[in-house]
């Protein structure tokens, strides 16, 4: 019974898995928004790889995340900000993009990897474990660089 209200808690809270009440209107591309902006670094077996992230950290901006992007440029993403770990869930409703969803523990090491989520699908996608921190970014970036469980992250220019 308690896991299932903490999944029900998440459903609300997760960019994807509160039912919008209304269209929003709806960007032609990843144009700049106005959300901060920093950087996330994954030391990878390949080397260090540098993705350019919007960060989101309050429930307005994590139900939005990328829902009506078209486009998503190599080596950006979004980075979601979670006040305490717990078994976060993503759908992909209204986005129309397949991203890599990149789950990370307290700790900003790799706790695992939801490859290729596919878009506009109301399932929800995540890992099974509690996690404190979400990266999207385009399907097939985090298998080309190496991100695993495990992997080590950094977080450039992200205040919490």
């Amino acid at each position: 019974m308690r896991r299932s209200l903490a999944i029900l808690v998440c459903l609300a809270a997760c960019h994807s898995e509160a039912a919008p009440t209304a269209t929003p209107s709806k960007p032609s591309s990843s144009k700049a928004s106005s959300l901060p902006t920093g950087t996330v670094r994954f030391e990878t077996p390949r080397g260090p790889w540098l993705v350019k992230v919007e960060i989101v950290a309050d429930d307005a901006s994590r139900q939005r995340g990328l829902m009506f992007r078209r486009d998503l440029p190599v080596d950006t993403g979004m980075l979601f900000v979670f006040q305490s770990a717990d078994d976060h869930a993503f759908w992909m409703h209204n986005t129309y993009l397949s991203l890599d969803l990149i789950f990370l523990g307290d700790d900003r090491a790799v706790l695992g990897v939801y490859p290729n989520a596919p878009p506009q699908t109301d399932a929800p996608r995540g890992i099974g474990k509690p996690s404190r921190y979400v990266v999207e970014v385009s399907a097939g970036e985090a298998q080309a660089h190496a991100v695993g469980p495990g992997t080590k992250v950094a977080f450039i220019g992200v205040a919490e």
